[in-house]
């Protein structure tokens, strides 16, 4: 099984029960535009916290008649992303999500350690793209949240990941640990990394899916690429999820395949007690819609 479209995941969403989504900082056109369409669709029950005044004018212009939405006026961006990630803390909104504001100031806002929202676990982003040029949608992580992530890190990184398509249906996806290379070089701590998780794999140290690597991008998405060089995989040319070294590496990957391979994306962050959709303010609001869609289908 795998997932052909993005659209599934508003499908899968419409299955669960409707969230109550709090997003902080509301004052965006494009983000309340996203909010609005998960609005129509059914799946989501939004409450908006920023200034009351700015959040009008952006709903306006978004065309979102928030007469009916609640709204909570606080004018300081740190003080409304305390007070969204406070009301998750106390269980009356099940998603958060950014707004007119950093993520620096939403993610230390929740991750107040008081809240006990990360729960002691590893958090990181997670994104799904659908691309022209692939048969389905693929994962890659971690774009947006950890920068140059050690072994035990990757590791908690592949869970996070796995563990979102196991909410998603999928049983055992396919990891591809990406490196500039295909084989092993002592030099190159990514390739290293890549044959330790491979290991861990096959001892069930981490199971719940596949895993091959290192593998270079053409070998994990091209099954000819990789007979050329003679590789043998079961992930190669059908994988679900790549695991890029650090995040320049996975945050180029990220913008090259949509502005330059014209993909959409749902992306959020994951392994916390709930999901943060976090997106970019460049991302289209198709695919904050989307993001809202991911976060919506797996709790």
């Amino acid at each position: 099984m795998s997932i052909k479209s993005l659209e599934q995941l508003v499908d899968l969403a419409l299955k669960k029960e409707l969230k109550k989504m709090v997003v902080a900082v509301a004052e965006d056109e494009d983000v309340l535009i996203a909010v609005r369409n998960a609005h129509k669709a059914g799946f989501i029950d939004p409450l908006l916290i920023g200034n009351k005044d700015r959040i009008k004018i952006a709903a306006e212009a978004a065309e979102f008649d928030i007469s009916a939405i609640e709204i909570v006026h606080e004018v300081s961006p740190v003080k409304a992303c305390s007070m969204a990630s406070g009301i998750i803390a106390e269980g009356k909104a099940s998603i958060l999500m950014k707004g007119l504001v950093s993520t620096g100031i939403l993610m230390k806002a929740f991750l107040d350690k008081e809240l006990g929202l990360a729960q002691g676990k590893f958090l990181s982003h997670v994104a799904l793209f659908e691309s022209p040029y692939y048969h389905k949608v693929i994962c890659i992580t971690d774009a947006a949240l950890n920068i140059s992530p050690d072994i035990e890190e990757k590791t908690a990184i592949v869970k996070n990941a796995v563990n979102m398509y196991h909410a998603l249906g999928i049983k055992i996806p396919k990891v591809g640990i990406l490196a500039a290379v295909e084989t092993v070089n002592p030099k190159m701590e990514a390739t290293v990394h890549a044959a330790m998780l491979k290991v861990m794999n096959q001892r069930n140290q981490l199971n719940g899916c596949i895993i091959d690597g290192p593998l270079a991008l053409d070998n994990a998405i091209s099954k000819e690429a990789a007979n050329h060089k003679g590789i043998l995989s079961d992930v190669a040319g059908d994988v679900d999820i790549l695991l890029t070294p650090e995040i320049n590496c996975g945050n180029i990957l990220y913008k090259a395949i949509n502005f330059l391979g014209g993909a959409i994306t749902a992306a959020i962050i994951t392994g916390a007690a709930v999901p943060v959709v976090l997106t970019s303010r460049a991302d289209s609001e198709k695919s904050k819609y989307l993001s809202i869609a991911l976060a919506a289908a797996l709790n």
